[in-house]
């Protein structure tokens, strides 16, 4: 190919693999990586263009100067669950989008305490593709992430003054910053054991008489990596309208599957007993603080009026931003180039560590768990720990019920040589330590 210059239209996959005689794959992924970088963008009904505004790439600073990052082979590598993988440079779209942003006059009063229409309907058609799920913007909230839309919910449940205090049933081991969360607004917590299969339906039967809601991690629980089947999906939302209850569905990874297609959200079942909770946080970023929440009709007056009361409004700027970057793909995109790097890093941790002992949460995700003793888990992390690895273990996310024991590989912002480090450490400990 000759030289190319900003605003050249490239040619398709197809015709580029056909050129360089490699796989279509190969070229897919090759205007991936471009696209996330932003070199290239895609136009719809166009083609795929290099862009205009290339990104200068800084020039590298002198040896001396420098302080440990990533890639610093001095710094610990740490294996931590949930911190996604993101582009290092900035792409078209998302210069585009705060371009957008700040183009708009600035705003002369609060925002719609459900967040711009605009913004809700670019939710529902990214739901509608990503989940296959049919939600009117009316029922759509946004939030800071799903932490944020879990305090409202609670918020709007709340029974009166005069009624005991309401419980919160949640997912033990779980995640421990929902808990906080709870707590800190005032509720209190009722421990439900999981297994290989995600949160026990059965258990809930001891949830005390006070329990409004129940928090779970469905389609990846979260820190074990069991899948909620169809069967437990429905005896749980059998078990919410039996109790008068609601379930809370953080749906925090789902786009991210490298064997089957994700299972149904939980809405699907029964959207007046279903709160789902989205983000942003695991593919665009954590530090963009943007999510959603698809509530139940009878539920949305309630949350709109807590959010009036307490002055909690979104960020018209940052809600223009992320409806540009929506409606342009960008979502989808980082998505599909995210997915590829975590479908090998899945892959990678399978065939290192599988001849060790289950590996729950694999296929999905950007964390498998390996199930291992308490005892055998800790001694490895500690072991692991001294030679410059961080691994979390179950334990750390463990409430009342016995540690199940295990290792949480987080392999979401690694690169793939770190990570690659960190498992011939791991391998070395678990050889090291056996029960």
């Amino acid at each position: 190919m000759s030289a190319i210059v900003g605003g050249d239209r490239l040619p398709s996959t197809r015709a580029l693999a056909a050129e360089l005689e490699v796989s279509r794959g190969v070229a897919h992924h090759a205007y991936d990586q471009l696209t996330a970088e932003g070199w290239i963008e895609g136009r719809i009904g166009s083609g795929t263009f290099v862009t205009t505004d290339i990104p200068v790439r800084p020039r590298p600073a002198p040896a001396a100067a420098t302080s440990s990052t990533e890639d610093d082979g001095l710094a610990p590598v740490v294996l931590r669950p949930g911190i996604p993988w993101t582009p290092p440079r900035p792409s078209a779209a998302w210069r585009r989008a705060w371009r957008i942003a700040g183009a708009e006059p600035a705003p002369h009063d609060y925002p719609a305490p459900a967040g711009p229409l605009a913004l809700r309907r670019s939710v529902c058609a990214l739901l509608a593709r990503a989940r296959g799920m049919t939600v009117e913007p009316e029922r759509v909230v946004v939030t800071t992430g799903a932490v944020h839309g879990l305090t409202l919910a609670l918020a709007a449940l709340r029974p009166p003054e005069s009624a005991p205090t309401p419980v919160l049933a949640v997912e033990d081991p779980g995640y421990r910053v929902a808990v906080s969360a709870a707590v800190a607004v005032g509720w209190h917590v009722h421990d439900v054991p999981v297994d290989r299969g995600g949160v026990v339906v059965d258990a809930l039967r001891f949830a005390p008489d006070s329990t409004r809601a129940v928090y779970v991690t469905p389609s990846h629980q979260y820190p074990t990596g069991g899948t909620l089947d169809g069967r437990r999906r429905a005896a749980l939302v059998a078990h919410a309208r039996d109790t008068d209850t609601v379930v809370i569905e953080d749906d925090y990874d789902s786009e991210f599957r490298y064997d089957v297609a994700p299972l149904p959200a939980l809405a699907h079942l029964d959207a007046d007993r279903v709160v789902y909770l989205g983000t942003i946080a695991k593919t665009i970023g954590a530090g963009v603080r943007l999510g959603w929440m698809v509530l139940p009709t009878h539920l949305v007056e309630p949350v709109l009026r807590h959010r009036i009361a307490v002055g909690d409004y979104p960020s018209t700027p940052l809600c223009v931003a992320a409806t540009s970057l929506l409606d342009d793909g960008e979502w989808d995109r980082l998505v599909r180039a995210a997915r590829r790097r975590y479908r090998d890093r899945d892959a990678a941790v399978w065939d290192s560590l599988s001849e060790f002992g289950e590996l729950r949460g694999s296929g999905a995700g950007m964390h498998t768990t390996l199930v291992l003793s308490p005892e055998r888990a800790d001694a490895v992390a500690r072991g692991a720990a001294a030679r410059g690895v961080e691994v979390p273990t179950d334990a750390q996310s463990a409430r009342s019920h016995p540690d199940p024991g295990g290792l949480v590989i987080g392999y979401g912002r690694l690169t793939d040589d770190r990570l690659r480090t960190a498992l011939d450490v791991l391998v070395d400990e678990l050889r090291r330590h056996r029960d």
